[in-house]
């Protein structure tokens, strides 16, 4: 399931308020820490997510990866490939400055850019890092025909 979450680009986090479900797409950083697992998210400081994720820290996420259409001879023999990954758990918005380069720093790493984690403290101050710890989560795929 990490190998297929690895291979993820974008988080779908699903979220509620007294208006309603809110779905947004992130991109995020994996941390595997014992047999935890955490996201970590970064986006500004206010706005709709993090008033709710304020209000209640309950959230559902989705992500997936390996999208194709496996032709067939006939239209109802084509498939669609893909891998997804969905769960839920608790997220945290994260106020320590060592947790908050960790968390960016895991984002980095997970985009390939483990080399670029020199935050500078001025852009700290205004960056929002959210931090989910997963207490479930399964996965799909269809990766042959």
């Amino acid at each position: 399931m990490l190998k297929i979450m690895r291979k993820c680009d974008c988080c779908r986090l699903g979220l509620r308020d007294e208006n309603g479900v809110y779905i947004v797409p992130m991109n995020f950083g994996i941390a595997e820490q014992d047999s935890d697992i955490k996201l970590y998210f970064h986006c500004a400081e206010s706005g709709r997510k993090t008033d709710i994720l304020r209000s209640d820290p309950n959230v559902v996420f989705e992500m997936d990866t390996g999208h194709s259409v496996a032709a067939g001879s006939t239209a109802c023999s084509c498939t669609f490939l893909y891998q997804s990954i969905m769960g839920k758990g608790v997220a945290s918005i994260i106020e320590d400055t060592e947790e908050k380069i960790f968390g960016l720093a895991c984002i980095m790493q997970h985009y390939g850019h483990e080399n670029l984690c020199d935050f500078k403290k001025d852009v700290l101050k205004k960056t929002q890092v959210i931090r989910l710890t997963v207490s479930e989560w399964t996965c799909k795929q269809n990766k042959e025909k």
